[in-house]
């Protein structure tokens, strides 16, 4: 039997851990550091850590899943202006509206080729972009394998995300701030 003073006491992560191991997880993904598979297979891991150390685990790879690369990553994005900025909330007031379908609704199209939904004429948009589909009580947007992803409040969603009013979409280079219909 061990004595007291031998045992390790295993803390079990916080709330607040997991969300920022997720966060870092979404980056992962979104920078095409994770393939979708692995950020999967991350993402079950995070939700299931039984401690600090195997939560710390899962991100060990990824920059900011250290504290020197979360201490780089803040450093260069203050330096490069790519992290968070002061003027992003300034920025997010003045986004063109986007309302979204009405209930009824099943679901909308959004690309470049002519006949979607939502037609966005940008080169930064692929042909098949996006498509926003009612689920239940609320939509769901769909990044279809485009060039230059489908954003949702700043992250780089890899497959689809649930969205509401006041939601920041992006697609390629065009932002919008959701809107009810």
């Amino acid at each position: 039997m061990m004595s007291r003073e031998n045992r390790t006491r295993v803390v079990r992560p916080s709330e607040a851990e997991r969300e920022r191991a997720l966060g870092v997880l979404r980056e992962g993904a979104g920078n095409g550091r994770l393939s979708h598979d692995t950020f999967l297979g991350r993402l079950d891991l995070v939700l299931h850590a039984g401690s600090r150390a195997e939560l710390n685990a899962v991100m060990a790879d990824l920059p900011a899943g250290n504290p020197v690369g979360r201490f780089v990553l803040r450093t260069v994005g203050w330096v490069s202006g790519f992290g968070a900025r002061m003027g992003d909330a300034w920025r997010a007031e003045r986004l063109p509206g986007l309302s979204l379908p009405a209930a009824g609704a099943g679901q909308l199209t959004i690309g470049r080729i002519p006949g979607s939904g939502l037609r966005l004429n940008d080169a930064s948009v692929s042909r098949h972009h996006a498509e926003l589909r009612r689920e239940g009580d609320g939509w769901v947007l769909y990044d279809l394998g485009s060039t230059n992803g489908t954003h949702v409040n700043g992250y780089r969603i890899v497959g689809a995300a649930r969205v509401r009013p006041g939601d920041q979409v992006r697609f390629g280079n065009l932002e919008f701030r959701l809107a009810s219909g």
